[in-house]
């Protein structure tokens, strides 16, 4: 039995390093994806070889693939809390809201306005840059000054400049 709780257990430690590995690849981390990669071959190695080792019982392939399963959920959760990285914000708004764009400011994220044609009337286009942990309250703040703004966040693979690394430049000196 204990077999079986280890098993479970490895599982819960391997999958989410996998997760985690993924995403510092895809995010071209690359010395934290080779830390995390070891680890989970390590991980690995060792549950498999519990799951295989002496008599293969069903009950052990069936706990390491539940494991697998709840590795993989509990790998999203850590990847959602980390929020690595950054986004990019396009608010749509039917009048050019002073009150929102000063308040996004003042929070420190950076907007840029733009103003368009819409169908019946010009639309005002806000595009904000900001890491990606503060995407959640970006939303909120929107929704509190613009609750029929149109949304949409896109995670941007790399950009160069702007205010939001010029402000990093700045913290670090």
């Amino acid at each position: 039995m204990q077999s079986i709780v280890l098993i479970l257990i490895l599982q819960l430690v391997y999958v989410p390093f996998l997760t985690l590995r993924t995403i510092f690849l895809v995010k071209n981390i690359t010395f934290l994806a080779a830390l995390f990669g070891m680890m989970e071959m390590l991980v690995y190695v060792f549950g498999l070889s519990l799951v295989f080792s002496g008599k293969q019982s069903m009950l052990a392939m069936v706990v390491y693939a539940i494991g697998f399963g709840l590795g993989i959920f509990l790998g999203a959760k850590i990847e959602r809390k980390l929020a690595i990285g950054y986004v990019y914000t396009t608010i749509n708004t039917q009048n050019k809201n002073e009150e929102l764009i000063n308040y996004l400011r003042n929070e420190g994220f950076a907007v840029t306005i733009y103003v368009g044609e819409g169908r019946d009337s010009n639309r005002y286009k806000y595009e904000i840059l900001t890491k990606r942990n503060r995407e959640v309250e970006l939303f909120q703040i929107v929704e509190q000054f613009e609750p029929n703004a149109f949304i949409i966040s896109y995670e941007p693979k790399s950009f160069k400049g702007g205010f939001l690394l010029n402000r990093m430049k700045v913290r670090q000196k």
